[in-house]
């Protein structure tokens, strides 16, 4: 059997980026399960191998067809990003967060002309992208403006193991102010993140997934006491999946809601409820997916790390468990 291609974006070129890239290009726990391609500027690569004391065979291919991957090469679809002396490794600066998303870019666009099976995006900084000028509200909304989905049916879900049990939480919002949060939580958006889980858990091989879905307010609005959102929102939004067949529940308190036992994935309104569980709980890591979009499309749910970056002292164990997933569904 053919192993799936999956295109690695190498993120931030001033992060961890092109370093936690490469080193999952060459671990054998990566090449036994997929076909890895770095997207991303030759010379930032170069640089955080030398760095890292890495001498990696890097073979530049002008598309994933022409790629070989005897002998342990590195195939490389390069990005012209940066001249000598341009790139300043832990910093923030505005061609950084251009080239990060460059990558990502360019690697998409190979998934959507079926060059490779499933793409994978080292973090990026969103304060360079910022500086940039570049309209960014995380990865997901991102895959969504470049696949031609509307952004608000793009849904960042994150998956990771906590005490052997694999947790799955979409997020209805994303990075966005609370304030602004609290009014993206419409019926429509929540309807079409439940929705959007549903579906990703029946590509992921789960013949009849349970979705719990939590509330905004603390306890859920207490009946009214804490909050209306819950009963005139959320609560009509799950009447509606569940007529459409979707076996979603809730709204459930957010503090105790991942206590609950029987549900493949969780549906949180805000960042934070989500984000909290997994950055607490995830032993190796959490990987980021899509979900809503044509294209499979992970990232790592840590940031780029300009402290440590050009260290050698960058853990690639999130962007290699964010490959297995997307190798076990390319291959399904």
């Amino acid at each position: 059997m053919t192993l799936p291609l999956i295109a690695i974006a190498t993120g931030d070129p001033a992060g961890i980026g092109p370093e936690i890239a490469l080193k999952a290009a060459l671990d054998p726990r990566v090449r036994s399960i997929c076909r890895p391609l770095l997207v991303g500027d030759r010379g930032a690569l170069e640089a955080h191998a030398r760095a890292c004391g890495l001498k990696p065979d890097i073979q530049s291919v002008a598309r994933a067809a022409g790629s070989s991957w005897e002998n342990g090469t590195v195939n490389l679809i390069e990005r012209r990003q940066f001249g000598p002396g341009e790139l300043h490794i832990g910093a923030i600066a505005a061609p950084h967060g251009e080239a990060a998303l460059d990558s990502a870019k360019a690697a998409i666009d190979a998934a959507l002309a079926g060059d490779v099976d499933a793409v994978v995006a080292a973090p990026q900084t969103e304060s360079s992208i910022k500086l940039a000028g570049i309209e960014f509200d995380g990865y997901p909304g991102f895959v969504a403006r470049c696949t031609g989905v509307p952004p608000e049916d793009a849904f960042l879900m994150l998956c990771f193991d906590s005490h052997g049990t694999e947790m799955r939480i979409t997020h209805a919002t994303l990075h966005a102010s609370l304030r602004r949060a609290i009014e993206l939580v419409t019926r429509s958006r929540v309807l079409n993140a439940i929705r959007s889980t549903d579906s990703a858990l029946l590509r992921l091989g789960l013949g009849s997934p349970r979705i719990a879905v939590s509330g905004l307010n603390p306890h859920a609005g207490e009946g009214g006491l804490f909050g209306e959102e819950e009963h005139e929102v959320i609560g009509p939004a799950i009447s509606d999946a569940q007529k459409a067949g979707v076996a979603a529940e809730g709204p459930f308190a957010a503090d105790t809601m991942f206590l609950k036992q029987g549900y493949d994935a969780f549906v949180v309104m805000v960042h934070d409820q989500g984000h909290i569980m997994a950055k607490t709980h995830a032993l190796a890591g959490a990987a980021a997916l899509a979900v809503g979009t044509p294209v499979l499309f992970a990232s790592v749910a840590h940031g780029s790390a300009l402290d440590i970056a050009g260290k050698n002292r960058a853990d690639p164990g999130a962007i290699v468990a964010a490959i297995r997933r997307l190798a076990g569904l390319a291959a399904t």
